[in-house]
This record gives structure tokens, sequence and C-alpha cells, in this order.
């Protein structure tokens, strides 16, 4: 059967949608980049928020739609939407051909003719046997998956069952199969990356895991995502001293205000993340730090908002995402009152972006004149697009430069800035 692949939600669904397409071409399918060529697709959903849920249910509708016109088309959906509503979506939806959760990917591979898989023991990671990935020059490796912390807002704990790493000799394998490819950026992923080992080896293993990352041969960049800022350690800090390991520290604070972190169930208050952050540049100069913040979490106050603005300003983040809360019914906080209306939440969202599009305005301009070793991950209408290492693929900025494509790294001069991109021109080398 040729297969297409619709991967949504987070890169560990990329990940695992990697791993998952090597799975059915060892079970004898084909894996095929275009839909018109498919006899079917499965769809990787995401289940975390209202619009991720909303996403992957007109996806599912539109491939259904398809079914009418072929009638041998085959629609397949898997991952955190499944294991969430799993009875919920096979009622509502029975035109789809099969449902698989949080599974191994060998394990849709090897039952992908069956009406429904849904575990009740989420195994959300696997082991490394080969993987398929998309012609770019990054890939996502997931290093753990699931979670036992109990922030008030999130579900994820419920669908993808407790933290589970992966053994650091499968990792190495993996990424040493990556780089021999010819991938020049490693991203490392999980629910929270510096919880990994916790649960193999009985303490965090992050540094260990990056040590040994670091030692394989060839010239790639090592970036670490989701750090939760209440389990980052001075041995954590420390591993990125290693030279393939960015200084690029994406640490999702959720907020400023700490009255508001205390309901969210967050162990460290604004001035300990303040310290926190000041540490990290302290030792690394030209350290990026990234974060996320939920703006709307129910009983936020205006001075709630005022004090998370204040942080803001403060901290001055090099890279921020914010996102309005969403009010999940199996989340601690659904219980919580004084909920925020939405036109509320969605004007101090506005304000707060606003905000940090001056800080990252006035941060760019600091960096005309400077050269930069740039990834370069697209080329349109003889413009280069990519990336230095402060900047994470399809979340950060992009670094524009006129030229050919051409793989691996190449030194760049920034000669413009924008709010969040840049522009430069080609170092001869």
């Amino acid at each position: 059967m040729n297969f297409y692949v619709e991967v949504l939600g987070c890169p560990k669904n990329i990940a695992d949608c990697a791993i998952l397409k090597a799975k059915l071409k060892k079970y004898g399918h084909n894996v095929v980049e275009d839909i018109e060529r498919a006899d079917a697709i499965i769809i990787d959903t995401c289940g975390f928020i209202l619009e991720s849920k909303k996403e992957s249910i007109e996806e599912i509708l539109v491939n259904i739609e398809r079914k009418k016109f072929d009638k041998e088309f085959k629609v397949f959906v898997k991952g955190c939407l499944v294991q969430r509503y799993g009875k919920e979506l096979e009622k509502e939806i029975p035109e789809v051909d099969g449902w698989f959760g949080v599974v191994t990917p060998e394990e849709i591979a090897k039952n992908i003719g069956k009406r429904s898989l849904i575990s009740k023991n989420p195994e959300p990671v696997y082991e490394f046997e080969d993987r398929i990935d998309e012609d770019v020059q990054y890939a996502y490796v997931k290093i753990a998956d699931g979670c036992d912390r109990a922030c008030a807002f999130c579900t994820i704990p419920l669908f993808k069952g407790s933290f589970k790493s992966r053994k650091i000799e499968d990792i190495v394998k993996e990424v040493e199969t990556l780089v021999k490819r010819g991938k020049k950026e490693i991203i490392l992923v999980a629910q929270d990356t510096t919880g990994y080992g916790v649960d193999l080896y009985g303490e965090q293993a992050l540094s260990k895991l990056l040590k040994s990352l670091n030692d394989i041969e060839g010239d790639f960049w090592l970036r670490v995502l989701y750090m939760h800022p209440d389990h980052i350690t001075d041995e954590i800090i420390e591993a990125f001293s290693y030279s393939k390991v960015l200084k690029y520290f994406d640490i999702p604070v959720q907020h400023g205000s700490d009255r508001i972190l205390k309901l969210m169930n967050r162990t460290k208050d604004s001035k300990e993340l303040k310290k926190l952050i000041l540490k990290i540049r302290d030792k690394y100069p030209n350290a990026v730090i990234r974060t996320s913040i939920i703006v709307g979490f129910p009983g936020e106050t205006e001075k709630d908002f005022e004090k998370l603005i204040k942080f803001v300003q403060e901290v001055r983040f090099d890279r921020l995402g914010a996102f309005l809360y969403s009010d999940e019914e199996e989340a601690i906080s659904y219980n919580l009152p004084n909920k925020v209306a939405e036109d509320v939440a969605q004007e101090r969202l506005d304000l707060l972006m606003e905000i940090q599009s001056t800080i990252s305005f006035e941060k760019n301009n600091k960096l005309i004149g400077k050269v930069f070793d740039v990834l370069f991950d697209d080329e349109e209408y003889g413009v280069l697009v990519g990336r230095t290492y402060m900047d994470s693929p399809e979340i950060d900025g992009n670094v524009f430069v006129k030229g050919k494509f051409k793989k691996g790294f190449h030194r760049v001069r920034i000669t413009f800035a924008d709010l969040y991109d840049l522009e430069g021109e080609l170092i001869e080398e």
C-alpha cells in the first residue's frame, strides 16, 4: 500500500513519523510524498489544546471527503487526540478505517489493518532501527516522552502517560545515522528534556547524553528544546559548554506573576526565574533565551498581567512565544474560578507581543555587521532562507541571503534587521 503521512502537532510527532515511515517500509509498504499517489493516509494528531484538536478534526474530515471520490482510499488516524478521545471519535467518525493511540511506530505498522489500537498504557518511546526524513538539513530526535509533572494547565500526562526515557546508546545510534546521512542540526525533544534519564538511570542524565552526542564525529549542531525551568541544574547548564551544543536555552517560564505561577503549580517564582536566566547569561554571554508564556490563565488580574509585562521587560527574552490559555476539561485549572474573558485575554496577548517585538527589534539591530555561521534550509526565487544558532526551525526567525542553495554551514555578515528576521550577505570562503 502507498501511504502518505500527515504530521500535525509538535516536533515530537515529526520524530515519531520519521520512525513510522521506516516501519511501514519494513512491513512492505511504500511512503509517498504526494497524496495524489497514495492509497491511504496516516494523520498524526495533537490532543493538547482546543485549537490543535480543531485542526486535527478538520484534517480528518477533509480526508473523509476524499473517500467519496475514491472508494478504495483509506484513512488512518494516530496520536494524542486518539488516545484522549478514542471511543468518542470511533463513534462520531465511523468512516475512518483505523484508530491508533499513543503506541509505538512498530505496533502501528504491524497492525495497520486493525480497526482500533488504543492501549490503556501509552507507549510513547521506542528503540531505533531506521527512519525516513524529509530532505532538510535538520532532524528532530525524541529522547523521552510522557510527563510526571503536575502543571495545572496541562493534560498531557493523562494521555501520554508517565515520563519515559530512551536509552543513551539508542539515541546515539540514531544521531550517528542522521549525521552520516548529512543532517547538520539535531534537535532533541521531549515533554521535558531536563527530566531525561530519571526513570532509566535514577538521576537526570541530559548532561551525559549531550556529552555522548557531542563525541559523535562530524560537523553538526545540537539543539535542546523544552527545558522545564524548575529542573534546570548547574550540571545541565555546564553541559551546554560542549562544542556542538548550541547556546540556545528553550525555557518555558509560562508567566511572570508569582501568584499565577503558584496557581499553575510551578515551583520557581519570578525572582528565581530571573536568577536562573542571569546565571545562564553570565556563563554564556551570547546565549539565546527562548520562552513561552500563557496569557489569560484563570484568575489572572490586570495586576498579574502588569507583573508579567514588567518581568518580560526586565528579562528581555531573545525569543518569546505567547499563547492564550486553553480551558481543558481534564486539567486542574479547569475547575479554578475567575476565568478571563477571551477578548480581555486577546488584548493582553496583543500588548505582550507588541512589547516583545520592540525588544526583538532592538536586539536584532545590534547584530548588524556581525558574522555568523548560517545553515540554509531553503531557496526561494534566488533568496536563501537560513538560520543562525539563535533560531530553531519553524518557531523562530530566519536569515535571508541572495544566492544559490548550498548545504552545510556558511559565513554570513548581517546587513539588515527586521522585527524577527535578518538579512545578510555571504562571505567568500
